[in-house]
């Protein structure tokens, strides 16, 4: 084996390793489904990150910073990492209040058995549809960097994941997860910095870009558009974009696959820190990525497919070390996706779709049935990613904003609104489900078109909402669910901490500097050279009107905002009781 591959195999090995671990530490079903509720922050923002950085990440969406969209892909300010900000203030928090097992088990606590039972499925279509494109992601990196066939990658790659996912659950995911959180961080960050150096260093590199004759408008604000392109006209672009990130936003605060992170965490107040680190850690990865797809055209503007982007950069510019990790990095992003998902389906399957059954009384019954469900859904997966071609980007921009319009308005409202039934819950899911997923595979198969403000996403988000709306008014709410609504409202006084208050308000205010930070950045290394070179600076200075004076600047209001929304409620919610009347919940919990 070269060095790519034995990187790669090494990282997998000690994952198998590290999931066996975890495994012999399985006592219990809180043990295997939440971790027994004792994750520590770092552990939360690992998981947060490693579940929702995928393939499509580190293959599609580099390759299109790398084709056409560098400028738009960078510059556009974190609104879809804000929604770690407020689905932890307004729903994750609530979430772990209320001690289930999973977030469906919740919607069931919080409704009844049927919305639970929808959530569920909603889970396997869609968490499921999402396993099938990671776990296609990692197959193509395996393939492309080893002798083996796609068939007989896609294969090992399955196996590689499944066997310590059945075996120690989330005790194990959370783990690993965190592991190659680490590791792709890190590759991320040497990545550029070689990268950008191997082009004369960031300015020598911009002015390549930008002035790059095979791809003009490569690092405007909106990317390359025209009559050719994906998008007609700079607002097109910047609709689609606004529209996705939202959605996005909505996805990671409250979809299956976010949120239940939080169910596995210490206290509440980790949630809250979790997210706002989270929201930092994830954006900076992002856009560490894309800028050094961009810087890769200074090399090679023509890599087909564009997915190979970082493939091809790892082992025709990195040395042989750095892009062994980064591959490495790379697969990590592929299996810590894929872990959660199988998880989360299998734990759906077993326990929030499939009848209660009385031979599954016991801990260790059930801990068996769950595992068998697992490896179920993960030979489906396998026999389907054999059979279907390839579509990383695709699949995942099916899939993945299905949970803005199904859960959205049911998952916020459940918390919130004293109004909404479980009739409407349940219709309501269903309907912004559909109405989501159906418009968005017309289109892909060229039977509708539809203008770019009306994105199936708002199709189904409003449609949803407008029937949570109409059988709310119809319905009634019965008692056990009023009583369930008012009891997540009253803060245990466990959580109340001035002490573990004020390192979660330093975690808001984290985010506040970064986003400042970055917002000075882009201003002087990108906006003020951007316009130099493109003759489009004024007389007095930068033009802030422009749509990469607005998109900079934007990063320290979003940021800044969000951070005191985080603070205030933080302070409002917990820092009621000093220390001594309250008791410090991290005493109890040492690194928390």
């Amino acid at each position: 084996m070269d060095i790519y591959s034995t990187a790669i195999a090494i990282s997998v090995i000690l994952y198998l390793l590290v999931g066996n671990y975890a495994g012999r530490r399985v006592k219990g079903l809180d043990d295997y489904f939440v971790a027994g509720r004792q994750a520590p922050t770092v552990l939360i923002v690992g998981t947060l990150t490693a579940s929702f950085l995928s393939t499509n990440t580190f293959l599609a969406e580099t390759g299109m910073a790398y084709t056409f969209w560098a400028g738009p892909w960078i510059l556009f300010p974190p609104l879809m990492v804000m929604g770690y900000i407020y689905g932890a203030l307004f729903f994750g928090r609530y979430l772990r209040r209320s001690r289930a097992i999973t977030v469906a088990d919740f919607l069931g606590q919080r409704f009844d058995r049927r919305v639970q039972i929808v959530a569920g499925l909603t889970i396997v279509l869609g968490l499921g549809g999402y396993l099938l494109a990671v776990t296609q992601g990692a197959a193509v990196i395996l393939s492309d960097l080893t002798p083996l066939s796609y068939t007989w990658a896609l294969i090992i790659s399955w196996a590689s994941y499944t066997a310590f996912t059945i075996y120690s659950g989330s005790r194990g995911v959370v783990l690993t997860d965190t592991m190659m959180f680490f590791l792709f961080a890190t590759v991320t960050l040497f990545g550029l910095i070689y990268i950008v150096d191997h082009h004369g260093g960031w300015a020598s590199a911009f002015e390549g870009l930008v002035t790059l004759e095979e791809k003009p408008d490569l690092m405007a604000w909106h990317g390359m558009t025209g009559p050719d392109m994906q998008w007609e006209t700079p607002f097109d672009m910047a609709i689609w974009q606004i529209v996705i990130a939202l959605a996005w936003g909505l996805v990671v605060a409250i979809s299956p696959w976010q949120s239940s992170r939080y169910l596995i965490a210490k206290n509440e107040q980790v949630v809250i820190r979790s997210a706002c680190i989270a929201a930092v850690t994830i954006v900076s990865i992002q856009v560490g990525l894309y800028a050094t797809a961009a810087t890769v055209n200074l090399t090679k503007p023509d890599i087909e497919p564009m997915e190979s982007t970082m493939i091809w950069a790892a082992t025709n510019i990195l040395p042989s070390w750095l892009g062994a990790l980064m591959l490495a990095g790379l697969m990590a992003a592929a299996l810590s996706s894929a872990t959660t998902f199988l998880s989360l389906v299998g734990f759906s399957l077993s326990h929030d779709i499939l009848p209660r059954r009385h031979g599954l009384s016991t801990d260790e019954r059930m801990l068996r049935f769950s595992r068998l469900m697992m490896l179920l859904v993960g030979v489906v997966v396998l026999v389907i990613a054999l059979v279907t071609p390839l579509s990383i980007w695709l699949i995942t921009n099916v899939v993945g904003p299905s949970f803005a319009s199904s859960w959205g308005p049911v998952a916020f409202m459940s918390v919130w609104s004293d109004r909404i039934t479980s009739k409407a819950a349940f219709w309501g899911m269903i309907v912004g489900f559909v109405l989501n997923v159906v418009p968005r595979l017309m289109e892909i198969a060229g039977w509708i078109s539809l203008p770019v403000y009306l994105h199936p996403i708002v199709i189904g988000s409003v449609s949803g909402l407008a029937v949570i709306l109409f059988l709310s008014r119809r319905g009634t709410v019965t008692d056990g669910e009023r009583k369930f609504r008012l009891g997540l409202h009253v803060v245990p006084e466990g959580e109340k901490s001035t002490k573990s208050t004020h390192r979660t308000t330093w975690a808001a205010w984290l985010l506040a500097a970064f986003g400042i930070s970055v917002a000075i950045f882009f201003s002087t290394s990108y906006v003020e050279p951007y316009q130099t070179l493109t003759d489009s600076l004024d007389d007095g200075g930068i033009d802030w009107f422009t749509g990469e004076g607005i998109e900079a600047i934007a990063w320290a209001v979003v940021c800044t905002s969000f951070a005191f929304l985080a603070h205030f409620t933080v302070k409002r919610s917990y820092a009621k009781r000093s220390d001594a009347e309250a008791g410090e919940i991290d005493s109890r919990s040492p690194g928390g």
